[in-house]
Protein backbone atom coordinates (compact mmCIF):
# COMPACT_ATOMS: atom_id res chain seq x y z
CA UNK A 1 0.00 0.00 0.00
CA UNK A 2 1.63 3.63 -0.82
CA UNK A 3 2.03 5.91 2.13
CA UNK A 4 -0.32 9.34 1.67
CA UNK A 5 1.09 12.47 0.19
CA UNK A 6 2.18 14.60 2.94
CA UNK A 7 1.05 18.75 1.95
CA UNK A 8 2.31 21.65 3.68
CA UNK A 9 -0.54 21.69 5.57
CA UNK A 10 -0.79 18.21 7.19
CA UNK A 11 -0.30 17.96 10.65
CA UNK A 12 1.50 14.52 10.08
CA UNK A 13 4.08 16.23 7.51
CA UNK A 14 7.54 17.02 9.23
CA UNK A 15 8.95 20.30 9.74
CA UNK A 16 11.35 19.69 6.94
CA UNK A 17 8.29 18.53 4.42
CA UNK A 18 6.65 21.99 5.38
CA UNK A 19 9.46 24.11 5.12
CA UNK A 20 10.62 22.48 1.48
CA UNK A 21 6.57 22.83 0.51
CA UNK A 22 6.84 26.41 1.39
CA UNK A 23 9.86 27.12 -0.05
CA UNK A 24 8.56 26.02 -3.59
CA UNK A 25 5.67 27.41 -3.49
CA UNK A 26 7.32 30.82 -3.03
CA UNK A 27 9.71 29.83 -5.86
CA UNK A 28 6.85 29.22 -8.06
CA UNK A 29 5.09 32.49 -7.27
CA UNK A 30 7.94 34.60 -7.13
CA UNK A 31 8.86 33.65 -11.00
CA UNK A 32 5.20 34.97 -11.81
CA UNK A 33 5.07 38.18 -9.78
CA UNK A 34 8.00 39.35 -10.50
CA UNK A 35 7.83 38.54 -14.13
CA UNK A 36 4.85 40.85 -13.96
CA UNK A 37 5.85 43.61 -11.94
CA UNK A 38 9.97 43.44 -12.04
CA UNK A 39 11.60 43.06 -9.26
CA UNK A 40 11.09 46.91 -8.01
CA UNK A 41 7.49 47.06 -8.60
CA UNK A 42 6.82 43.55 -6.64
CA UNK A 43 6.96 43.46 -2.88
CA UNK A 44 7.50 40.73 -0.50
CA UNK A 45 4.07 41.23 0.79
CA UNK A 46 2.57 40.33 -2.78
CA UNK A 47 5.08 37.45 -2.86
CA UNK A 48 4.00 35.73 -0.16
CA UNK A 49 -0.21 36.56 -0.76
CA UNK A 50 0.73 34.88 -4.55
CA UNK A 51 2.63 31.61 -2.88
CA UNK A 52 0.01 31.88 0.42
CA UNK A 53 2.81 31.65 2.73
CA UNK A 54 3.69 34.16 5.89
CA UNK A 55 5.48 36.97 5.08
CA UNK A 56 8.39 36.14 7.24
CA UNK A 57 9.02 32.92 5.04
CA UNK A 58 10.70 35.23 2.66
CA UNK A 59 13.87 36.46 4.82
CA UNK A 60 13.84 32.90 6.51
CA UNK A 61 14.08 31.07 3.37
CA UNK A 62 15.96 33.03 1.21
CA UNK A 63 17.28 35.97 3.07
CA UNK A 64 14.56 38.41 1.77
CA UNK A 65 13.54 40.17 -1.91
CA UNK A 66 16.44 39.33 -3.45
CA UNK A 67 17.88 36.44 -2.07
CA UNK A 68 14.36 35.24 -3.48
CA UNK A 69 14.66 36.57 -7.00
CA UNK A 70 18.33 35.15 -7.22
CA UNK A 71 16.96 31.88 -6.29
CA UNK A 72 13.99 32.23 -8.82
CA UNK A 73 15.94 32.94 -11.59
CA UNK A 74 17.93 29.54 -10.49
CA UNK A 75 14.75 27.45 -10.01
CA UNK A 76 13.02 28.79 -13.69
CA UNK A 77 16.95 27.29 -15.44
CA UNK A 78 15.89 24.56 -13.66
CA UNK A 79 12.05 24.01 -15.05
CA UNK A 80 13.22 24.92 -18.40
CA UNK A 81 16.30 22.35 -18.01
CA UNK A 82 14.00 19.77 -17.11
CA UNK A 83 11.83 20.02 -20.64
CA UNK A 84 14.86 20.69 -22.81
CA UNK A 85 17.59 19.25 -20.81
CA UNK A 86 17.41 15.74 -21.47
CA UNK A 87 16.74 16.52 -25.29
CA UNK A 88 20.06 18.52 -25.22
CA UNK A 89 22.03 15.72 -23.12
CA UNK A 90 21.11 13.16 -25.78
CA UNK A 91 22.24 15.69 -28.68
CA UNK A 92 25.70 16.44 -26.85
CA UNK A 93 26.36 12.45 -26.30
CA UNK A 94 25.77 11.81 -29.77
CA UNK A 95 28.08 14.33 -30.95
CA UNK A 96 30.42 12.94 -28.57
CA UNK A 97 30.12 9.48 -29.95
CA UNK A 98 30.65 10.17 -33.73
CA UNK A 99 34.05 12.10 -32.40
CA UNK A 100 34.70 9.23 -30.74
CA UNK A 101 34.52 7.46 -34.09
CA UNK A 102 37.12 9.96 -35.40
CA UNK A 103 35.12 11.59 -37.79
CA UNK A 104 32.79 14.89 -38.22
CA UNK A 105 29.23 14.77 -38.18
CA UNK A 106 27.52 14.46 -41.25
CA UNK A 107 25.30 16.81 -42.67
CA UNK A 108 22.47 14.27 -42.44
CA UNK A 109 23.42 13.55 -39.31
CA UNK A 110 23.91 17.46 -37.76
CA UNK A 111 20.46 18.29 -39.76
CA UNK A 112 18.62 15.27 -38.04
CA UNK A 113 20.28 16.02 -34.58
CA UNK A 114 19.19 19.68 -35.25
CA UNK A 115 15.93 19.57 -35.74
CA UNK A 116 15.28 16.92 -33.02
CA UNK A 117 16.40 20.23 -30.37
CA UNK A 118 14.88 22.57 -31.70
CA UNK A 119 11.05 20.34 -32.35
CA UNK A 120 11.54 20.10 -28.15
CA UNK A 121 12.43 23.74 -27.75
CA UNK A 122 9.14 24.57 -29.77
CA UNK A 123 6.90 22.49 -27.74
CA UNK A 124 8.28 24.42 -24.81
CA UNK A 125 7.89 27.87 -26.09
CA UNK A 126 3.75 27.08 -27.39
CA UNK A 127 3.02 25.71 -24.27
CA UNK A 128 1.02 27.90 -21.75
CA UNK A 129 3.17 26.37 -18.98
CA UNK A 130 6.36 28.91 -20.40
CA UNK A 131 4.03 31.97 -20.53
CA UNK A 132 5.32 33.54 -16.88
CA UNK A 133 8.79 31.96 -17.88
CA UNK A 134 8.90 34.62 -20.78
CA UNK A 135 8.01 37.46 -19.09
CA UNK A 136 9.97 37.02 -16.09
CA UNK A 137 13.00 36.42 -18.91
CA UNK A 138 12.16 39.23 -21.13
CA UNK A 139 12.79 41.64 -18.63
CA UNK A 140 15.81 40.23 -17.96
CA UNK A 141 16.65 40.49 -21.19
CA UNK A 142 15.87 44.53 -21.24
CA UNK A 143 17.50 45.19 -17.80
CA UNK A 144 19.93 42.00 -17.82
CA UNK A 145 21.18 41.03 -13.65
CA UNK A 146 22.97 38.59 -11.75
CA UNK A 147 19.65 36.55 -12.30
CA UNK A 148 20.41 36.50 -16.07
CA UNK A 149 23.92 35.18 -15.49
CA UNK A 150 22.26 32.20 -13.36
CA UNK A 151 19.92 31.56 -16.48
CA UNK A 152 22.17 32.05 -19.19
CA UNK A 153 24.99 29.63 -17.78
CA UNK A 154 22.46 27.01 -16.95
CA UNK A 155 20.09 26.77 -20.04
CA UNK A 156 21.06 29.14 -22.25
CA UNK A 157 24.66 29.02 -23.21
CA UNK A 158 24.22 25.70 -23.49
CA UNK A 159 21.84 25.19 -25.73
CA UNK A 160 23.26 28.18 -27.68
CA UNK A 161 26.22 26.26 -28.09
CA UNK A 162 24.80 23.05 -29.03
CA UNK A 163 22.52 25.07 -32.11
CA UNK A 164 25.96 26.56 -33.01
CA UNK A 165 28.06 23.11 -33.44
CA UNK A 166 25.29 21.55 -35.31
CA UNK A 167 24.75 24.63 -37.54
CA UNK A 168 28.39 24.83 -38.36
CA UNK A 169 28.16 21.72 -39.58
CA UNK A 170 25.20 22.75 -42.20
CA UNK A 171 27.06 26.25 -42.92
CA UNK A 172 30.51 24.29 -43.69
CA UNK A 173 31.67 27.03 -41.03
CA UNK A 174 33.52 27.41 -37.83
CA UNK A 175 31.01 27.43 -34.63
CA UNK A 176 32.93 30.78 -33.25
CA UNK A 177 32.09 32.31 -36.46
CA UNK A 178 30.02 35.59 -36.31
CA UNK A 179 28.16 34.22 -39.07
CA UNK A 180 27.21 30.72 -37.48
CA UNK A 181 26.23 32.44 -34.16
CA UNK A 182 23.99 34.95 -35.99
CA UNK A 183 22.29 31.82 -38.20
CA UNK A 184 21.84 29.93 -34.54
CA UNK A 185 20.72 33.11 -32.55
CA UNK A 186 18.30 33.66 -35.58
CA UNK A 187 17.03 29.82 -35.45
CA UNK A 188 16.03 30.46 -31.47
CA UNK A 189 14.19 33.01 -32.13
CA UNK A 190 12.18 31.52 -35.02
CA UNK A 191 10.77 30.32 -32.17
CA UNK A 192 10.77 32.25 -29.28
CA UNK A 193 8.76 34.46 -31.07
CA UNK A 194 5.56 32.35 -30.81
CA UNK A 195 5.90 32.87 -27.06
CA UNK A 196 7.21 36.51 -26.51
CA UNK A 197 4.67 37.75 -29.74
CA UNK A 198 2.45 35.36 -29.19
CA UNK A 199 -0.33 37.46 -29.67
CA UNK A 200 1.02 38.90 -32.81
CA UNK A 201 1.61 35.51 -34.25
CA UNK A 202 -1.74 33.90 -33.74
CA UNK A 203 -3.49 37.16 -35.30
CA UNK A 204 -0.84 36.91 -38.43
CA UNK A 205 -0.93 32.97 -38.77
CA UNK A 206 -5.21 33.20 -37.91
CA UNK A 207 -4.84 30.91 -35.41
CA UNK A 208 -7.29 30.81 -32.36
CA UNK A 209 -4.51 28.79 -30.13
CA UNK A 210 -1.51 27.42 -29.42
CA UNK A 211 -2.55 23.80 -29.70
CA UNK A 212 -1.33 20.22 -31.26
CA UNK A 213 -2.21 20.99 -34.55
CA UNK A 214 -0.55 24.29 -34.84
CA UNK A 215 2.84 22.31 -32.56
CA UNK A 216 3.00 20.64 -36.02
CA UNK A 217 2.54 23.02 -38.05
CA UNK A 218 5.52 24.95 -36.13
CA UNK A 219 7.46 21.66 -36.29
CA UNK A 220 7.24 21.31 -40.03
CA UNK A 221 8.21 24.94 -40.43
CA UNK A 222 11.29 24.47 -38.15
CA UNK A 223 12.40 21.29 -40.04
CA UNK A 224 11.80 23.37 -43.52
CA UNK A 225 14.54 25.96 -42.32
CA UNK A 226 16.72 23.59 -41.19
CA UNK A 227 16.52 22.17 -44.83
CA UNK A 228 17.48 24.79 -46.14
CA UNK A 229 20.64 25.35 -44.42
CA UNK A 230 23.71 25.05 -47.29
CA UNK A 231 27.18 25.92 -47.26
CA UNK A 232 26.84 28.92 -49.41
CA UNK A 233 24.20 30.01 -47.09
CA UNK A 234 19.81 29.70 -47.45
CA UNK A 235 19.06 28.34 -51.08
Amino acid sequence: MKEPIKTASDPNASAGERGDATRQKLLNAAIDVFGQYGFDGTTTRALASAAGVNLQAIPYYFGGKEGLYLAAAEHLASLISSHVGARRQQVQARLAEIQSEGRPPTRDEARELLTTLLHTLAEVMVSERSRPWARFLIREQMEPTQAFDKVYEAVMRPMLEAVRRLVGVLLEDAPTSERVRLRSLSLIGSLMIFRVANAAALRQLEWNEMGPRELDAIRGNITDIVRSLHGGGVK
